[in-house]
């Protein structure tokens, strides 16, 4: 089974600055600000739009235009309102490039914007392109150790560790902080994110207590400067949580998701990405302390969201089906697994490609799924499909085949075919051996 992506990562929108404005344009779009930051998002839109009107009337390529397109898709953006934000987007990036006068690093901003809407959308090769256009503009115009670039240097690693590119993530979070604690100071509220970030990398290297300590750090920091009821100290305490239901402390563990999804329900809405990410880390915790009603009732609920926020095709989806089909398993209701799995399949074979990992790992996963059914037939066919997969590359994946010839070897076996069974077993164990072997250097 997969394992779910804590909600560590944070996706951060740039800052702008200002030009010379006219009073009815500077004074909505400053309201606009203000609202967006105290966390009133119907107050900030109803503002940017009254700035849209008042920067319109200075010309459609002017600067004060593309600045209020930029911010309100950044509220969007904040909303989870993607198909909202893209084309804004797109139109301020229109009025910079025929812009002489405007700032690059202008232009950079709204470049990171539009690589976290490819993001949260799932266009991960949209997505990395934009955000290295958008790093390589920051490091030309500002230099290599600006704040800017930190924020460019967080979201390209958040978009490699959705990825599951973690050697490539790992430099680009440690620059991050490196950046923001020279430039901004220990205290800032900007620095939390790359905390984050950098916490999570320690973790997933098995060292907690660093990453504990850096989890607390972005807490703290985020409750002195923001308040103890914001989105962002809603997700400090989700990353703690995970923290520590990783560590089998569930009852700190349960106490700090309750809090935050407390604060992102009332601060976001019920139907927001960030809700979603704490339904999801506390099923996962309830699911580790064997509550399976609960873990069910909430993988419904977190499908639900998406389907409404995301599309029914979106890859995140495919995650939840098999997490919600995972749990059915653990309380034997089988009825529905398989079909659960199917469509998980479906999704990624769209989103990643017919001969992806993601739908080897998927093909793994329906074939699991029939075994519990005991629909045998269909379980080889999705283990034959898998593996013909995985041989097929050039350099085959010998962790990822040992883990499908052992599973294969468990249907045989229930089966009662256990002369098949010892063959898989067997072919299993060449791929670990293989998986271990030293390899030469290549010349």
């Amino acid at each position: 089974m997969h394992n779910l992506t804590k909600a560590l990562i944070c996706l951060l929108l740039a800052p702008w600055t200002t030009y010379g404005q006219t009073d009815a344009w500077n004074n909505a779009i400053n309201a606009a600000e203000i609202a967006s930051r105290q966390g009133n998002f119907a107050e900030a839109e109803s503002k940017f739009l009254l700035a849209e009107k008042a920067a319109e009337s200075s010309g459609l390529f002017s600067l004060h235009l593309a600045i209020t397109l930029n911010n309100l898709a950044g509220l969007y953006l904040r909303e989870a309102k993607y198909s909202q934000a893209e084309p804004l987007l797109k139109r301020a990036l229109e009025i910079w490039e025929k812009n002489g006068d405007a700032p690059a690093n202008d232009k950079a901003a709204t470049l990171n914007n539009l690589a976290a809407v490819y993001a949260y959308q799932g266009r991960y090769s949209e997505a990395e392109a934009t955000y290295r256009q958008c790093l390589t503009l920051r490091e030309t115009t500002l230099g290599p150790e600006h704040p800017d670039v930190a924020n460019t240097l967080t979201n390209l690693g958040a978009l490699y560790w959705k990825e599951g590119k973690t050697e490539q993530a790992a430099p680009l979070f440690t620059r991050a902080v490196s950046i923001k604690e020279k430039t901004l100071g220990p205290d800032n509220p900007k620095l939390a994110s790359s905390l984050n970030n950098l916490a999570a990398l320690y973790i997933r290297q098995g060292k907690y207590a660093e990453g504990e300590c850096l989890l607390k750090q972005a807490l703290a920091i985020r409750e002195k400067a923001l308040g103890h009821e914001h989105p962002d100290v809603a997700n400090s305490l989700s990353n703690l949580a995970a923290l520590y239901g990783q560590e089998g402390r569930y009852p700190e563990a349960e106490q700090m998701y309750l809090r935050s999804l407390s604060i992102a329900e009332k601060c976001l809405g019920p139907d927001h990405p960030d809700v979603v990410s704490g339904l999801n880390n506390l099923a996962e915790l309830y699911r580790s302390e064997k509550k399976y009603p609960e873990t069910e009732s909430l993988y419904k609920r977190v499908i639900s969201i998406q389907e409404k926020s995301l599309g029914p095709d979106h890859p995140d989806i495919a995650q939840s089906l098999d997490n919600l089909a995972g749990v059915l398993l653990l309380e034997s209701k089988q009825v529905t697994v398989d079909l659960l799995y199917l469509r998980a399949l479906a999704i990624r074979k769209k989103a990643y490609g017919p001969e992806s990992p993601a739908t080897v790992a998927s093909l793994n996963d329906l074939g699991l799924g029939y075994t519990e059914e005991g629909k045998f037939p269909e379980a080889e066919r999705a283990f034959t499909d898998a593996m013909a997969i995985l041989t097929k590359a050039s350099r085959p994946n010998a962790a990822s085949l040992a883990i499908v010839c052992l599973n294969f070897a468990s249907l045989y076996q229930r089966e009662g075919k256990f002369k098949q069974a010892r063959k898989m077993v067997s072919k299993a164990k060449a791929w670990e051996d293989q998986e271990t072997a030293p390899r030469s250097a290549s010349s």
